[in-house]
């Protein structure tokens, strides 16, 4: 079984107890005006290039023939400062598996283990199950998503992980459409199994300012958390300069602070 990666984090804090390995999956349905990850949104292979420090001396534009490059439109070797590369990489769930426990020892020692983000994992269901699957056992397994799945499909993943962090953005459906590009029903519909699952979890809201964190909102997303565990997340404003890389345009919605 293939996936679709576009980033593998080692020695993570912040994406479950311990140090971890995150491993971030290509692919999400939602399409948030803030998003931190504008390389994980599409489900293919894609060119990223540190605009920022380019000259656009034209180099990487000339046709190559490296099998690695092919469907790119850019050559990923010949840029004199290294500013291009490929978001995407495909692993077989063995292999990727192997990499990920080369790290047990620090896994053991601090109570940390391996967490799946995106993106959305979810849209990768069969291969998280089958990676999920080979790490049973031997390394503990926490999931990233924001649960727009279908129901059986998030069933299937969560029952493969030790714990499960789930984003709860918006709780009114016609501003999560507004600021998500889709509805909330699955997400709700998921939250709820989730709670009476007995799965270990925390449901998650980042706070983006004048979209997420108005007391109306929280006040709301509380009611539907029930008495599970919660946390907010401070709004990330790097988050811009990483859109021209992949070639896309951050929200002018967005009024941080």
């Amino acid at each position: 079984m293939k996936g679709l990666v576009f980033d593998i984090k080692e020695f993570a804090l912040n994406d479950g107890a311990g140090i971890r390995t995150t491993v971030f999956l290509k692919g999400c349905p939602l399409r948030c005006i803030w998003c931190h990850n504008p390389e994980g949104l599409s489900p293919h292979r894609e060119v990223y290039v540190r605009e920022s420090r380019c000259t656009h001396c034209g180099l990487c534009l000339r046709p190559c023939t490296h099998p690695e490059c092919q469907g790119l439109g850019r050559c990923l070797h010949i840029c004199p400062q290294n500013l291009v590369s490929a978001a995407g990489v495909e692993w077989e769930s063995a292999a990727l598996a192997r990499r990920l426990l080369e790290q047990s020892d620090v896994y053991e020692s601090t109570g940390g283990g391996v967490t799946l983000s995106g993106g959305e994992p979810l849209q990768q269901a069969e291969f998280c199950v089958g990676l999920l699957e080979r790490l049973r056992g031997r390394v503990h397994r926490t999931l990233e998503t924001s649960g727009y799945a279908a129901p059986g499909v998030f069933r299937q993943v969560v029952s493969q992980c030790d714990f499960v962090y789930m984003d709860l953005k918006l709780a009114d459906r016609a501003a999560h459409i507004e600021y998500t590009g889709v509805p909330n029903d699955r997400i709700l519909e998921n939250a709820v199994w989730l709670r009476r699952s007995g799965k270990p979890h925390c449901f998650r809201t980042p706070l983006i300012p004048g979209i997420t964190d108005s007391e109306e909102n929280l006040r709301a997303i509380a009611r539907i958390a029930g008495d599970s565990p919660t946390e907010l997340l401070p709004y990330n404003p790097l988050a811009p300069a990483k859109y021209p890389n992949v070639g896309r345009r951050f929200s002018d919605r967005i009024r941080p602070g």
